[in-house]
């Protein structure tokens, strides 16, 4: 059972398929003993020299000592915000919700960090991104994706800089569109480079989003999302080891037709619902329960939420398969 916290597990195997996408090859049985470390990835420790360790399809020679590959437990995603670009609490504001005690209704920034197969993909930079990451732990970053430039989204992206660092003190790449990049460029001009100008800074490759990234961990759709007068990416993960699939749709004020076949079949789908009022750019709450119905997701998360909506009376009123999503809420796919 791969699936407890830090847990040791030891025994003794004939050559057979593990945890879904690790295989041992080999004559005779196998000693080993597999732990999670702090990132979150497994640590495989074999005894004997000369065994062939397979995993996700990528084959690694085994020798005794410790090996570190992904923690193959399905997709996860983790809300790091879900507020709207003036955050909950507003400033100067004594609205019950933004004197709430309760937590689900104190809102960061909307983003999201998803882990699929091991890789960890982060889509936005909230103002709050550090304060996020340290509040959730988040150690990894191999992808970054940003919607759109609007300042609650792009805003953390000097914070990014921890995470060159962790790369080896590499450029990160940013996937974005053509408006998104301009943003950024304008934002982070000192940012431009293949390597940071010195230790402890950011350093960005841009590249256009295309239509689809296909990695080896499962593959990342993008499709056009109208949000005023400009474009926002609407993004679909699929994991390559369960097919499970995730759909993240922010900031739009429809979903046209062909994004909605695109999210069909997904497992778990986050659209923005604004507020209970409309919106000129934003799909409001009933706007966005009406797409969830279109796509027919068995499970349906609302995100970019104003002060408007106290978390609990706004779940009541959702209907079966919606739910508002909560700063810090973690869904396994």
């Amino acid at each position: 059972d791969m699936t407890l916290p830090r847990a040791e597990r030891t025994a003794h195997l004939q050559p057979a398929k593990l945890a879904g996408d690790l295989e041992f090859s080999g004559n005779g049985p196998v000693e080993w003993c597999a732990r999670q470390n702090i990132r979150g990835q497994c640590v495989w420790t074999l005894p004997v020299d000369g065994r062939s360790l397979n995993a996700m399809g990528a084959g690694h020679k085994a020798r005794a000592g410790e090996m570190t590959l992904p923690m193959l437990r399905g997709m996860e995603v983790i809300f790091l915000g879900t507020g709207t670009s003036q955050g909950v609490p507003m400033i100067a504001c004594d609205c019950r919700v933004c004197t709430s005690v309760d937590a689900r209704n104190r809102r960061t920034r909307a983003s999201v960090h998803v882990v699929m197969d091991g890789l960890h993909v982060q889509i936005d930079a909230a103002p709050e991104f550090r304060l996020q990451c340290l509040r959730e732990n988040i150690r990894q970053l191999d992808v970054f994706i940003l919607t759109h430039g609007h300042a609650d989204h792009v805003a953390g992206m000097d914070d990014l800089r921890r995470f060159c660092d962790l790369i080896g003190g590499n450029a990160l790449t940013v996937y974005s569109t053509e408006e998104g990049m301009g943003r950024v460029l304008a934002m982070y001009p000192y940012a431009m480079a293949e390597r940071p100008i010195a230790k402890g800074y950011a350093a960005f490759k841009l590249t256009a989003m295309p239509d689809v990234i296909d990695l080896p961990q499962g593959t990342i759709q993008s499709t056009l999302l109208p949000h005023g007068g400009l474009n926002t990416l609407g993004l679909v993960f699929t994991e390559r080891s369960t097919g499970k699939k995730f759909v993240y749709y922010t900031d739009c004020k429809r979903v046209p037709r062909e994004a909605v076949a695109l999210a069909r079949g997904a497992d778990g789908v986050v659209l923005d619902g604004l507020r209970p009022l409309p919106h000129p750019t934003h799909m409001s709450i009933d706007e966005a329960v009406a797409v969830a119905r279109e796509i027919g997701a068995p499970a349906t998360w609302l995100t970019h939420l104003t002060h408007l909506s106290e978390h609990a009376e706004l779940e009541a009123s959702l209907p079966a398969g919606v739910k508002p999503a909560y700063d810090g809420l973690r869904l396994k796919l």
